[in-house]
């Protein structure tokens, strides 16, 4: 009888320890791409998707742990187990869709924008236009008869631009206007605007729905409450879109 209460209490107290182990989330992003995220000057994750996967975890009841990932990797270390989400402005496609899955979106569908020298006449459907590797712009770009270049990180896009490189960038709306405060008075934004994807979600693995469903029922309690909206006005400025 003895033994029977002690293996009972040690398959409990494995059973708990397993249920603590699964509230443990790592969340990857990639720390270059403000204000969704970027690394402060004390060397830690920051920015709109920092508070809000935060505020996510308090309310799933999750307890999490930021890794940042170089963005064209992102999605593979995903797959293969690195981390448990990501939270790094991903625009959900059918694509991507295909390799993970999405929450609902944390971030309306947002345009992309040619950012350029200011005062520059810019041809941006026939001229050289920089993209950051493996995004939605990316993608546009290679079918819509510009010369693209790629380049690793966001912050390159905005160099290629300043030293000549690129006559525009094509990137997020947010990214442009925080790129020309930044540099004010030296970039633009320049030529029609381009809606992509449907939205910005947190990607999980397939196989994660118990996850899925927690972040889901959490960015849907935000939106309820107005709270998402309050902190997508905080980061992307008064007149940003909202849900």
């Amino acid at each position: 009888m003895i033994r029977l209460v002690l293996a009972a209490a040690l398959l409990i107290s494995i059973s708990l320890s397993c249920d603590r182990e699964a509230d443990v989330v790592k969340l990857g992003t990639e720390g270059a791409y403000p204000p969704y995220n970027f690394i402060n000057d004390d060397g830690e994750i920051d920015g709109f998707e920092r508070e809000l996967g935060d505020e996510l975890c308090r309310r799933a009841d999750l307890e999490c742990i930021w890794v940042t990932n170089d963005w064209d990797s992102i999605i593979p270390n995903l797959v293969a187990g690195n981390y448990d989400a990501i939270l790094a402005g991903m625009s959900i496609t059918d694509e991507r869709d295909r390799l993970i899955d999405f929450t609902q979106p944390y971030v309306p569908p947002s345009p992309s924008v040619y950012l350029a020298l200011a005062g520059a006449a810019v041809d941006v459907v026939d001229g050289k236009v920089a993209a950051q590797v493996a995004t939605t712009q990316a993608g546009y770009l290679s079918q819509s008869g510009a010369t693209l270049l790629e380049y690793p990180l966001a912050p390159d896009l905005v160099s290629a631009v300043l030293d000549g490189e690129a006559d525009a960038a094509l990137v997020d709306l947010e990214f442009a206007r925080e790129s020309m405060a930044e540099y004010e008075g030296k970039l633009a934004i320049v030529g029609p605007r381009v809606t992509l994807g449907s939205g910005v979600g947190i990607g999980v693995r397939e196989q994660d729905s118990r996850l899925k469903e927690k972040l889901d029922q959490a960015i849907g309690d935000m939106k309820a409450d107005g709270s998402l909206n309050d902190l997508i006005r905080k980061w992307f400025g008064a007149d940003a879109e909202t849900f």
